[in-house]
């Protein structure tokens, strides 16, 4: 298993080197693309384009410029905005990172907790009227975009019935822990919500699905044969195994949602988080940005994929040996 993990491990770093260097290429050595008119400005002259080349280093081999970006990105950590000039960018990563774990880790308690419940329930009461209400629970939790969820929450909560149903709710924006777990917490609650509705009921019907499958196999007719409980048979045989393909879609949802693809969501609810952050630069196409962000989105990316498969592998042995 040590073996495993560590050639897992080790492959994700290689990914991790590649992204960079693709990332870098796109946004520095595409032809048309050029830093210095970015931080000079419009209609500068050649020879200030020169200058600023030449204090930037983009007048050097491609390889030296990479390597100086990552050195002022991962070791020196003073990469600054082209756009604000004197803004470092490690800084406001940083200062996005807990907004988007804060929204991210409590809609995916939410999402895993209703999606394995709505799940395992529907697989188990299979050909009852509660079997196809909880998947019209589900279809119904997909089909509502989260930009437009979440603006109808808006509408209801802080404007027209705000003075009356929902005047508890704070407005939009970000409580940081500082503040107190209760106003942390009901600042985002909201969010949590919209957000975990969309993927409890993607959750809830996969789920489904594996154990429709799982409790017509061979090992589950073995189980019962035993003399097992069917609560037993179900919960302790079917799910183990159903909720293999859970972790892996769950590993990929995390690490992309952690990594910015919650944008709209904090878009939405004015959350200050990566994916807003993401979203600011590629307006103003601020390239040191960009490539921070892009990084950090790889990073958690790739380790919840790496986290995935070692869990997978727990999970079924035979994985091991591939």
């Amino acid at each position: 298993m040590i073996g495993y993990i560590l050639r897992r491990f080790g492959a994700a770093a290689l990914v991790l080197f590649a992204i960079s260097v693709l990332v870098f290429l796109i946004f520095f050595a595409t032809p048309g693309v050029d830093p210095a008119a970015r931080i000079a400005g419009k209609n500068a002259d050649p020879a200030t384009l020169e200058q600023v080349r030449a204090s930037f280093g983009f007048d050097r081999p491609l390889p030296v410029q990479y390597l100086m970006m990552m050195k002022h990105l991962f070791v020196t950590h003073d990469l600054t905005s082209f756009v604000n000039r004197g803004t470092l960018v490690i800084p406001q990563i940083v200062e996005a990172i807990p907004v988007t774990l804060s929204l991210v880790v409590g809609a995916a308690v939410i999402w895993m907790v209703l999606g394995v419940a709505m799940g395992t329930l529907a697989g188990a009461m299979r050909g009852t009227l509660i079997d196809p209400l909880v998947m019209l629970l589900g279809v119904f939790g997909v089909s509502l975009p989260v930009y437009w969820l979440g603006e109808v929450v808006n509408l209801l909560t802080q404007k027209q019935l705000h003075d009356s149903v929902f005047s508890w709710v704070p407005p939009l924006g970000y409580a940081p822990l500082s503040q107190g777990v209760g106003q942390w917490a009901l600042h985002l609650l909201l969010p949590w919500l919209t957000l975990a509705l969309l993927y409890a009921g993607i959750y809830a019907r996969l789920l489904r699905g594996e154990l429709a499958g799982a409790l017509n196999e061979d090992y589950v007719r073995t189980a019962r044969a035993k003399g097992l409980s069917e609560r037993r048979v179900l919960l302790r045989h079917a799910l183990r195994c159903s909720l293999i393909p859970i972790v892996s879609l769950f590993g990929l949802d995390f690490g992309a949602l952690v990594g910015g693809a919650a944008l709209l969501t904090e878009v939405v609810f004015g959350l200050p988080g990566v994916g807003k952050l993401t979203y600011q630069a590629l307006q103003n196409l601020d390239l040191p940005v960009i490539m921070g962000t892009v990084l950090y989105a790889a990073f958690f990316v790739v380790l919840a994929n790496a986290v995935v498969d070692v869990v997978y592998a727990r999970l079924d042995p035979r994985v091991r040996r591939a």
